[in-house]
């Protein structure tokens, strides 16, 4: 069955290049990042890995954890680290995730449950372990995004989809279409016009279901 939104993701022992976690325990009380990938020393996925280790100080700022997830092997993923390096011009400090027996690849509905790898394969064999999922304090699936092989996932957007995800749990809020933070946020149906205005001084009604207001400071 589909892991959907608001569905506890699965509590999982996963081996890192940076020892065993287990995954519930790693989020805390924490937001995370899993974003995955079908092989090590790959072109696209090492301008990915890349882009979210320049990313560390947002995702730092933000309480976030990041995991990546590889069906390599650990020691690939240290010596990988170092292209990831090298091309980044960053460190890449988050773990990796060494999934060899598809359980995190089968748990997070990426793969067939009766998938195996055959020998001597390709990124072509696990294309589709190319998802980005960002999981709540609550250990519950707040958003996914599955991308092919051949377009590089836009790391700019993940944090902006963060963004909004924080900004709506702490707020009860919702974000509009190319929200990013500082711009008007919605205004949920259930609250009243009178409710909406005391709370954020005025609303910008533009539809008699869509109001408009700033948060406050």
């Amino acid at each position: 069955m589909a892991l959907r939104i608001n569905d506890v993701v699965p509590n999982l022992k996963i081996q890192t290049d940076q020892g065993e976690i287990n995954l519930h325990d790693w989020i805390d009380h924490d937001w995370a990042i899993i974003f995955s990938h079908p092989k090590d020393f790959t072109p696209v996925c090492t301008t990915e890995f890349g882009a979210v280790a320049q990313l560390a100080d947002e995702w730092a700022k933000r309480g976030t954890k990041v995991l990546g997830v590889s069906v390599d092997g650990v020691e690939d993923h240290v010596k990988w680290k170092q292209d990831i390096k090298a091309v980044g011009g960053a460190d890449p400090g988050f773990p990796i995730a060494a999934d060899t027996g598809l359980e995190i690849s089968k748990a997070f509905d990426m793969l067939p449950a009766d998938y195996y790898l055959p020998g001597n394969r390709t990124p072509a064999d696990s294309q589709t372990v190319r998802t980005v999922f960002i999981i709540g304090p609550d250990k519950k699936l707040k958003l996914s995004m599955t991308y092919p092989m051949n377009v590089g996932r836009n790391f700019a957007e993940v944090l902006r989809a963060l963004d909004g995800l924080q900004t709506a749990a702490k707020e009860n809020v919702a974000t509009p279409a190319n929200w990013v933070p500082g711009m008007d946020v919605v205004v949920p149906v259930a609250v009243s016009d009178e409710d909406a205005i005391a709370k954020y001084g005025s609303i910008d009604k533009k539809l008699p279901y869509l109001r408009m207001a700033k948060l406050p400071g």
